[in-house]
């Protein structure tokens, strides 16, 4: 059975050469640019990766334009701060070489924040679905937060992906605002009406569920910086979303 792997990337030359090092062993890599300006295409194309550069429709829709492409019997998708470590390797080949009934396969993701692996706050073992024979599964269209819908029986493997979701605080910042701007595009979508004091509640709501209720605190420092953050993204995205019906209504409390 062949194996393409399918990945989207924007300005990821920090992160992308570590991610293709770890799948150089796929028959097939497929990576869809939404328009770098930094090194990544150059990255890519240097370690042998199949390019297209396209717009930005949103997660859902770009990683559903990167399984298209791919020609393999199986698909992996996996994002650019992802990685394949040797011991899942080997359990996604011997999954692919017999997957019995199964057409998808999930997999726990082991990620860290600033430098620390989360083992609480929610992000552990945070199940993904990823390995997926080619056209029994599509991503949902949502413009953040995509699922990948499976038409027929998903499998657990054993070996996590090994996930560097946050180098830095930097980064962290980076990411929340974009985040949460597509967020707020969706909430906007949903027809979804949107206060201030919504989304002061949402954000309080994250940061206790997140700190407490998951256990963040025994993550330390960081799981602590991670419940703030989490809330700052939920506060940010409703207040987005509530900015855009004035913008878009023309009213303004």
């Amino acid at each position: 059975m062949s194996l393409s792997v399918a990945i989207i990337t924007q300005n990821e030359e920090q992160s992308i050469r570590g991610c293709l090092e770890s799948v150089s062993w796929a028959d097939e890599i497929v990576v869809v640019d939404s328009g770098s300006t930094d090194n990544t295409v150059a990255i890519c194309k240097e370690l042998g990766a199949k390019v297209l550069v396209m717009d930005w429709p949103g997660f859902g829709p770009q990683k559903n334009r990167a399984l298209a492409l791919a020609t393999g019997d199986w698909v992996l998708s996996l994002d650019a701060d992802e990685r394949v470590s040797h011991e899942l390797r080997n359990e996604i080949q011997s999954a692919i070489t017999t997957p019995g009934e199964h057409v998808a396969f999930r997999m726990a993701r082991s990620s860290s924040y600033c430098g620390r692996v989360i083992r609480h706050s929610g992000w552990w073992p945070d199940y993904v679905t990823r390995l997926l024979k080619r056209g029994r599964a599509r991503f949902s269209d949502d413009l953040v937060h995509e699922r990948l819908i499976v038409k027929g029986k998903t499998a657990t493997l054993k070996q996590p992906l090994l996930h560097e979701s946050f180098r830095d605080l930097e980064q962290v910042l980076q990411k929340l605002n974009g985040y949460s701007s597509a967020g707020a595009a969706m909430l906007q979508q949903q027809g979804r009406k949107v206060t201030l004091a919504g989304a002061i509640g949402h954000g309080l709501w994250t940061f206790i569920r997140t700190y407490f209720l998951r256990a963040g605190f025994l993550d330390g420092r960081e799981g602590f910086m991670l419940a703030v953050s989490n809330a700052e993204g939920a506060y940010y995205r409703y207040l987005k979303a509530m900015l855009l019906h004035e913008k878009h209504s023309g009213t303004k409390h």
